[in-house]
């Protein structure tokens, strides 16, 4: 180990490098590559360190190139789960210069690349798919709080509790480009990073955002595919996206261009706020963005959210979002020349001021524009204390509006012009609320010829147009499985939906190939579909029973499945649906309880409390809550304690268990307490509300008791349990 650094650090001082060229190498744990050098294309099965400054490899130094020649390097491989792989792969240590990595495939880590004050680093034609992705507790029935991300701060590198494939810290001049990473949770990720080019690359299918920004500005960012980035969602259940993006800009990002990507079937299709320095100051923000000709189609959400900032937004495909574009807060935004259609809202902006609406076309949604106030601002804001916040000052001019619903919804808001916007097929034109003043209408006949160049900045770009993809359209198309997005690669039997009489309805959806019945527990089936994908199964379930299976067998052309292994096409391949109901009712009482027993001070002293007559109770079939407000009518929303309790028959086996709780919480089987987690610190983060336990458990009767309390804010309390195989 020590001859090998000894020869790279000789290439790296005598700038021999086309003799490391000549004699490719293999890649050894905890080994520094300090001059170019070309690896020896095989599979290297190299574990990664629990110490994140301990990398698998590390590259120091000037004017190197790594060419990986397509080989793997494969981590976490005595663990089976995306959410228990760790380790940091590759470290460009600080101050290098002039790096080349490329031709390298990096799965199973917990980042894949990182490289911290990099000036000219390129990546290239990389694979960094299936690393690190958090297992999602919602499923298309309920949303889990706990699948809910937060990117707020980053100062201490805290986007990195979530993994990334690529993460640049305080890097200039970065090349990043023709790159996949699909499988994993956040692709490339950018901190304190300026001047980089990302371009012609496929961050497509995965848990949570595309391309990130935090404290990063003068970057190009063009031509790439960020589709499916996307959580929080279940089509005609619910519309969250749990923060997910294609494009995520945080906190001071400006001057930064967005052209021609793809970022279609994500949470938000670009997700912008200023950050915590504006809104404690009043001042900055992420600004001058220029957002232009990009697709940020069915997002669950905003296609675009832009927010207490001053962008430029132009040419862009918006259809069939919650919102096109929410621009709260935004002032001295152009959104110019953008096509809306089949949103609920087109436009929506909650105290904008001095705002350019021109060019525009909607076609279909439900409402095109929105302008609103609040009369009161929340009282813990230092940015409405500090800034002007009222809704003034727009020009609306020369949009186009058919078959929409309500073309302009105004309340809350001062001077507005309206010229030349033509409707065709609109139901009501304007709808004014209260607070309205100043509406100028006069010129909406005319005809306004508006005409722009086009931006210096698409100028040096090597595309002008929208990259291919071949992604299925609507977000119906939208499958959030336990990992994340289906990526339409492996079959699949997806619940689509339980009717009022009580049966299942399943898409068989796959590729090429045939499927049958194999096996079938708890269900009858009252219909399916061809043997071939798509297809469909209709199915009654056995109410008495508590475990129900309907496995389906493959056969066709090999495929990659959820964990990104090839699965070949002459073995016998199984998919199914899987589901654990416990014949079981729970008892549940809530408590108020006050400072004597306060659940912060003493477990002991709270738990008196429930010598106490409860405020309600309730038998329920399972405990699964979520108190956005109180927890009923006439019942606190804040300082409570929930006790939960219930019996179950069982089999002998293991079972996985899982409580999402906020804020404290302890389960106890049989009496024996197998949760902990009644402490503050669980509630930092939603992903650490959730808590996981396998234990093994006897045959017979067992008696489940929760025991929950909650102190302020939003309130949550479900349970799982599941056998495992």
């Amino acid at each position: 180990m020590r001859q090998m650094k000894t020869i790279l650090t000789f290439w790296a001082i005598s700038g021999i490098f086309s003799f490391a060229f000549a004699n490719a190498i293999d890649l050894k744990p905890g080994m520094t590559i300090t001059g170019s050098v070309t690896i020896n294309p095989k599979t290297y099965y190299l574990n990664g360190n629990a110490d994140p400054g301990k990398p698998v490899i590390m590259i120091d130094g000037h004017d190197i190139t790594v060419d990986f020649s397509r080989s793997v390097l494969q981590g976490s491989n005595d663990k089976s789960r995306p959410d228990e792989m760790y380790g940091l792969s590759i470290l460009i240590k600080k101050g290098s210069k002039n790096i080349t990595i490329k031709n390298a495939n990096i799965h199973g880590y917990k980042v894949g690349i990182l490289a911290d004050s990099i000036e000219n680093l390129t990546i290239d034609h990389c694979d960094l798919s299936y690393n690190w992705r958090q297992h999602l507790q919602s499923n298309p029935e309920r949303e889990d709080i706990s699948d809910w991300m937060s990117y707020h701060k980053n100062e201490q590198d805290e986007w990195l509790r979530y993994g990334a494939a690529i993460y640049l810290k305080n890097c200039s001049k970065a090349i990043i480009t023709n790159n996949i990473v699909t499988g994993g949770q956040c692709a490339l990720m950018m901190t304190g990073t300026e001047k980089a080019v990302v371009y012609d690359n496929d961050f497509s299918f995965n848990s949570g955002i595309g391309i990130g920004l935090y404290r990063s500005s003068n970057n190009t960012i063009y031509h790439n595919r960020v589709d499916f980035n996307v959580r929080g969602y279940s089509h005609g259940k619910y519309k969250r996206g749990q923060d997910s993006a294609g494009f995520l800009v945080f906190e001071q990002s400006s001057n930064n261009v967005f052209a021609y990507n793809t970022a279609t079937h994500s949470g938000d299709g670009f997700f912008l706020w200023a950050g915590q320095t504006t809104m404690d100051s009043g001042t900055g923000g992420c600004n001058d963005n220029f957002i232009y000709g990009n697709d940020f189609s069915y997002a669950p959400t905003n296609g675009v959210e832009v927010t207490f900032s001053r962008n430029l937004i132009m040419k862009n495909i918006i259809h069939e979002c919650d919102h096109g574009i929410w621009g709260g807060y935004s002032y001295e935004t152009d959104i110019t020349d953008n096509s809306f259609e089949k949103n609920r809202i087109g436009i929506a902006i909650e105290h904008g001021q001095a705002i350019n609406i021109a060019l525009n076309s909607f076609n279909s949604d439900r409402t095109g524009i929105k302008l609103w106030s609040r009369e009161k601002q929340p009282d813990d804001w230092a940015y409405a204390k500090l800034k002007n916040t009222e809704s003034r000052n727009y020009w609306i001019a020369s949009n186009r509006f058919t078959a929409t619903e309500t073309a302009f919804d105004i309340m809350g808001t001062d001077t507005v012009v309206l010229s030349g916007n033509t409707k065709l097929m609109v139901n009501k034109n304007l709808q004014l609320g209260d607070r309205v003043d100043n509406i100028d209408t006069s010129r909406e006949d005319s005809y306004l010829d508006i005409d722009y160049q086009k931006d210096e900045r698409l100028k040096n770009l090597k595309a002008d147009q929208l990259p291919v993809t071949m992604v299925p359209k609507g977000k119906k198309e939208m499958r959030i499985t336990e990992w994340g997005p289906y990526d339409f690669r492996y079959p699949l039997l997806w619940l689509q939906n339980i009717d009022s009489n009580g049966w299942y309805h399943f898409e068989v959806a796959g590729p090429k190939g045939k499927w049958d019945i194999s096996k079938l527990s708890g269900f009858e089936i009252i219909s399916k579909g061809a043997d071939s994908f798509p297809s469909f199964i209709i199915a009654k379930a056995d109410t008495t029973r508590q475990y129900r299976r309907i496995r389906l067998n493959y056969s066709g052309p090999s495929f990659t499945d959820v964990f990104g292994k090839k699965q070949d096409s002459n073995t016998n391949r199984t998919f199914d649906y899987r589901a654990f109901h416990p014949l079981a009712n729970w008892n549940i009482q809530w408590y108020a309880w006050d400072g004597a027993h306060d659940p912060a001070k003493d477990y002991n002293s709270f738990t008196r409390l429930f010598e106490k007559t409860p405020i309600y109770s309730v038998t329920a079939e399972k405990v699964d809550y979520t108190w956005w407000g109180s927890i009923g009518k006439n019942l606190p929303a804040d300082s409570f304690a929930t006790v939960a309790v219930s019996k179950m028959m069982l089999k002998e086996g293991n079972y996985e268990l899982g409580i999402t709780a906020d804020d404290y919480v302890k389960l106890f089987i049989d009496e024996i307490e197998v949760i902990d987690a009644w402490d503050a610190k669980y509630t930092i983060y939603d992903e650490t509300t959730h808590h996981r336990r396998t234990i093994k458990l006897k045959d017979g009767e067992h008696i489940f008791r929760i025991v929950h309390a909650e102190k302020t804010g939003l309130a949550s309390l479900m349970f799982y349990i599941n056998p495992e195989e």
